[in-house]
């Protein structure tokens, strides 16, 4: 009796722990999958927001346009036609404000009745005109040219250099520069944290005496839990204007200042993980690598580091995650801004602090939505291949161990 209920215990057991495990797998999987439906379906949209009309006169042989000349031309900085491959007549902008000056109120009715027609009528009368109004007032009878757009591309996307995505009339979706500041920062941060970690793993698990191992690592592990925003806050006052002195900086507000913040808080996660994987080789494979004459430091390279490093691996994986993804920190010290950055000691703005800033704004299923939601699966990408990177070079490590 006692025997079978052991046996149906250790079943129910079992199936608990495979449907715990099946759950939680699928999960994942499928906020994956949540996460780049929404983000790949920025590639279905164009550049002009849905319900709106960009139109020039039925006369002008202009067929198509970049968002970068949209941008340009309202911007100013296009003025002529024939610079677009358009008529030779100047470029004059129409908003859906500017009816106004072109007829009363009584023209356009009290309840804006006649608005589209005195839409198209104005975008028929002057030869130059660029006009964008909500598509609600496009008369069926309208005398211009509508402007088509094509969907946006990956090219654009990916290498473009200018990201304003709430940007009227076309969006500029160029995520170079916020993948040029997440890979500046995130490298930044690796390069400064792996090393120290490493050392201080080593020094804990190895050197230290015990005394001093009982009072290091609580510290340490203290620091996990301090929350990001006071890490930010210890960079605002204290990294940043060291930075901007040092260097002789306009502003303090780096990548540099942010790899540091970060390396700082990836440091707890890679030593703690790093040192109870060093502690737990065997005693007896240290004492025989000393037995046979090998020195301290050469037992601690040929031995303990290769016998734990799936351990330091770990450590390292959870660590650079951390850093990857890390937002309210980075986005007080970075200096937010979404420019392509040609030095370590320049502003920079990551995707993270990105899609933390944004995304409380944007409307829900809208172009800036979805571009956000892209954001999210580039940044998965680069810290999946990190990781990737980490497992292969480990994994040669264990190899050459062997």
């Amino acid at each position: 009796m006692k025997t079978s209920y052991k046996k149906i215990s250790e079943k129910l057991i079992e199936s608990l722990l495979f449907v715990s495990s099946m759950v939680t797998s699928l999960t994942v999987i499928l906020i994956v999958i949540f996460l780049f439906k929404e983000g790949l379906s920025v590639f279905n949209e164009t550049p002009v927001e849905a319900g709106n009309v960009i139109a020039v006169n039925k006369k002008n042989p202009l067929s198509s346009l970049s968002s970068e000349q949209i941008k340009n031309i309202f911007d100013q900085k296009i003025t002529h036609w024939n610079e677009v491959a358009g008529s030779k007549d100047s470029i004059l902008l129409f908003r859906l404000e500017d009816i106004s000056n072109y007829y009363t109120d009584e023209q356009i009715g009290e309840n804006f009745e006649h608005l589209p027609e005195c839409i198209s009528k104005v975008v028929d009368s002057i030869p130059g005109i660029l006009a964008f109004f909500p598509e609600k007032y496009l008369s069926k009878n309208f005398h211009g040219k509508k402007i088509e757009f094509n969907k946006i591309a990956l090219k654009e996307f990916f290498l473009g250099k200018e990201w304003f995505p709430t940007a009227q009339p076309a969006a500029q979706l160029g995520v170079l520069p916020l993948i040029l500041g997440t890979l500046w920062v995130s490298f930044g941060a690796i390069l400064l944290a792996l090393p120290l970690g490493l050392a201080a793993a080593i020094y804990m698990s190895e050197i230290a005496k015990p005394k001093v191992r009982n009072v290091m690592k609580p510290l340490i592990e203290l620091l996990a839990g301090i929350p990001s925003v006071v890490y930010g806050f210890f960079g605002l006052v204290v990294i940043v204007p060291l930075i901007q002195k040092l260097f002789d900086l306009p502003v303090g507000e780096t990548g540099l200042a942010g790899s540091i913040v970060l390396g700082i808080m990836a440091l707890p996660t890679i030593i703690t993980i790093s040192e109870d994987a060093m502690r737990n080789t065997p005693r007896a494979m240290k004492e025989a690598s000393l037995a046979l004459g090998a020195s301290k430091w050469q037992t601690i390279y040929k031995i303990v580091i290769p016998y734990s490093i799936s351990g330091i691996t770990a450590g390292a994986i959870l660590g650079i995650g951390r850093a990857i993804g890390e937002t309210m920190a980075v986005l007080m010290v970075t200096g937010n801004a979404a420019v392509i950055p040609h030095s370590i000691l320049e502003p920079m703005r990551t995707i993270p602090a990105t899609i933390a800033a944004e995304l409380g704004e944007a409307p829900d299923g809208g172009l800036h939505f979805k571009a956000l939601f892209a954001l999210g699966c580039i940044l998965f990408i680069i810290t999946l291949c990190i990781n990737l990177i980490v497992e292969y070079v480990s994994g040669r490590k264990t190899h050459k161990a062997h």
